[in-house]
């Protein structure tokens, strides 16, 4: 094992470099618990100046270099990625625990959204517009924010920092990364590929480390402009109210508490098919994941039936086995979480659990942080499983008078992201499409499978409004600053809105 363990450093200046404290830690392959994948250096606060400082000393020369050019760069990264596809793909099973066609998956994320924005460096467009005046002209144009921190989570440990650095480099900013601790490999592997693509020094700077430490001193530096963080709702607004009172811009993504509704004309199969690779794929650890089926009350018993049926047939184990469906949680924490919201599951009054509740501990799944898909039914709105992002295999099933009971239930949480309807009825679809409140709807497929050229983000705790990946709206409102310019060619003084 120990020639296997992937020995990390930080990126600073073009520099692999080991922590100030020479200090580390360790990642864990959540499916072998007692398998250590990585050493990473716990970085402290001095790392983090020494990482800002050097992005900021190198932002005037990369906002300074054609954005055609940046994109030729970006464009070589992403080739980079797709070379190692297989490679990081792997990694990602063996540090997070995705099954492999997922890991696989999180990887082509990032390639494809590598591509998209490698190409905006000839299509960040301005606008023109008529001048009141004669012989002046006016136009906006796109400029970067300046130095950004990024700080970013475990599930997808290499498409979601692609989705923040390809659009902050692209747009002339320079960055200081810090991913999660519970998978630093991914993130070390993925910088080499923008290093490995000629990036400049200091334009792209790595910082390992806990977000007591390097997290919460990257948000409160002065030197950084702007931050950018996908999280927990809870640290989210903590980042969001700092930010706030430097008047910092920033983009947070946050919680989930997602829905699928199944009316009573839906493809009975199809919904199902739907709600199981919503609700364990990835085993439950997306921000889109299901959580929640909404089901009209006239098909509800059959969804029910055939729904348990499926889950039960899941196959638990090491992703990177191809039979393998639902992989390990990614540690104990979560394992102990899930575990917990069942106990409060079972204690609500009248829910019931279908199938599940368990740890999974059958053959080698001894060794790995596994639980078994769980359903509960007779789930009322109000009750905290169907209130409160639990982030594991465990879905609710909700009854539904007609569409309008359903709406209203799939609206009664404090999050909004991602929500589908499963219907034949095409009024149906475009009411739901109307009156949900969710950044993401989704019509006959499940709340997962977002594609990188439209604009991703949620309302109310979801998020700040901000939108991740591409599209009018998208990442381009987070990582530059809008600037209005006017040009008067008449040689004398014409003063607007003046008779």
């Amino acid at each position: 094992m120990a020639e296997r363990i992937i020995r990390i450093k930080n990126y600073i200046g073009g520099q692999w470099l080991d922590s100030e404290s020479k200090q580390t830690f360790k990642s864990m392959n959540p499916a072998v618990n007692t398998e250590t994948v990585a050493v990473a250096p716990q970085s402290t606060q001095k790392d983090v100046d020494y990482a800002v400082k050097t992005a900021r000393k190198a932002f005037d020369a990369w906002r300074l270099t054609p954005a055609p050019k940046r994109g030729e760069i970006l464009y070589k990264a992403s080739q980079l990625i797709l070379e190692r596809k297989k490679q990081l793909g792997e990694l990602v099973t063996i540090e997070m625990g995705k099954v492999i066609n997922e890991g696989l998956g999180d990887v082509q994320e990032a390639i494809d959204i590598g591509y998209y924005f490698a190409g905006e460096g000839r299509r960040s467009f301005g606008q023109t517009m008529p001048c009141e005046l004669k012989e002046k002209s006016v136009r906006t144009i796109r400029e970067p924010v300046g130095v950004f921190g990024l700080i970013t989570p475990w599930n997808f440990p290499i498409a979601i920092p692609a989705w923040k650095i390809f659009p902050a480099l692209i747009y002339g900013n320079t960055v200081v990364f810090k991913p999660s601790k519970y998978t630093p490999a991914c993130a070390f592997k993925l910088v080499e590929c923008f290093a490995d693509a000629g990036l400049p020094k200091g334009v792209l700077n790595l910082v390992n480390g806990f977000g007591e430490e390097a997290g919460n001193h990257l948000v409160t530096h002065d030197g950084i402009d702007g931050i950018s963080f996908t999280g927990s709702s809870i640290v989210g607004k903590r980042i969001g109210a700092t930010c706030a009172k430097k008047l910092k811009k920033h983009s947070l993504e946050m919680g989930g508490k997602n829905c699928v509704i199944v009316m009573d004309d839906a493809k009975l199969d199809l919904a199902v098919e739907g709600a199981l690779w919503g609700g364990f794929g990835t085993t439950g650890q997306r921000c889109t994941a299901v959580s929640r089926v909404i089901v009209h009350k006239k098909v509800f018993d059959n969804f029910k039936k055939k729904f348990v049926a499926a889950a039960k047939k899941l196959k638990l184990g090491n992703g990177l086995k191809p039979t393998t469906e639902v992989g390990p949680l990614v540690n104990l924490d979560a394992v102990q979480k899930t575990h917990e919201y069942v106990r409060i599951g079972r204690n609500e009054d009248k829910a019931k659990m279908l199938c599940g509740g368990d740890y999974y501990k059958n053959g080698e799944c001894k060794k790995g942080h596994f639980y078994q898909p769980t359903i509960f039914t007779n789930v009322k709105p109000n009750m905290r499983i169907a209130q409160e992002e639990i982030f594991g295999p465990v879905v609710a099933l909700l009854q539904a008078e007609n569409l309008k009971d359903a709406i209203k239930i799939a609206n009664s949480t404090k999050y909004g992201l991602s929500m589908s309807i499963y219907t034949e009825n095409v009024r149906a679809a475009e009411t739901a499409a109307r009156d949900l409140q969710s950044g993401l709807i989704y019509i006959n497929s499940p709340t997962i499978g977002a594609e990188i050229q439209t604009p991703f983000g949620g309302l109310k705790n979801t998020g700040n409004g901000h939108r991740e990946a591409g599209g009018i709206g998208g990442a381009i409102e987070t990582y530059t600053e809008m600037k209005v310019v006017y040009n008067d060619f008449s040689g004398k003084l014409q003063k607007a809105q003046i008779d």
